[in-house]
């Protein structure tokens, strides 16, 4: 019988938080197991092992980036979106150190939840960019590019690669000023 308390739920969202109080540890079930008081066998009633535990936790990342992110930009529109879809990004990966590298691949296309979840962030940013006139291709392409500047500043500052004696705000302030730059002209090119 599973241990009262315990479910699938709880379980991946002790693991999320205990993945973001330390990266560098990974997902490890046996501390997982121990913050419950339990043997690491006593999980696998509520988790298909590693496989379904990192899945869990992917998709709850995926999620709350996901609701963030539309939280944040709904009723805004443009140079306004961008900035606070960058800005919100930042803060959402800043705090979840862990779980943020998990958010960046491509969803599993033979897992429907992982698809409708990975969706919703895209389906976000498409009507963002909306905003600039970019559908279809130039939407995607425009969504690379968006991806791609925004994960680059966060990988390289949640590494510790930035060390110059100069404030990061202003640095990213500059890269969003640039990313809004770009794709008020996107469609000029």
């Amino acid at each position: 019988m599973p241990r009262a308390g315990l479910d699938s739920a709880t379980v991946i969202e002790r693991a999320a938080q205990l993945l973001d109080e330390n990266p560098a540890e990974g997902l490890n079930l046996p501390r997982i197991a121990e913050s419950f008081g339990v043997r690491v066998p006593s999980l696998y009633k509520h988790i298909d092992g590693m496989t379904g535990l990192r899945r869990g936790v992917t998709i709850l990342a995926r999620r709350s980036l996901s609701t963030a992110i539309a939280q944040a930009t709904i009723g805004r529109s443009k140079n306004d979106a961008i900035t606070i879809l960058a800005t919100t990004y930042r803060a959402w990966a800043l705090a979840h150190p862990g779980q943020y590298p998990l958010t960046i691949h491509a969803p599993v296309a033979t897992d429907e939840e992982d698809m409708t979840v990975s969706m919703s962030l895209l389906t976000v940013i498409f009507a963002v960019l909306d905003g600039y006139n970019l559908r279809d291709d130039d939407a995607v392409d425009a969504t690379r590019f968006l991806r791609s500047t925004l994960h680059g500043f966060v990988a390289i500052e949640t590494g510790g690669g930035f060390e110059m004696p100069r404030d990061l705000e202003r640095s990213y302030a500059r890269l969003v000023d640039s990313l809004v730059t770009a794709l008020s002209t996107w469609n000029r090119q």
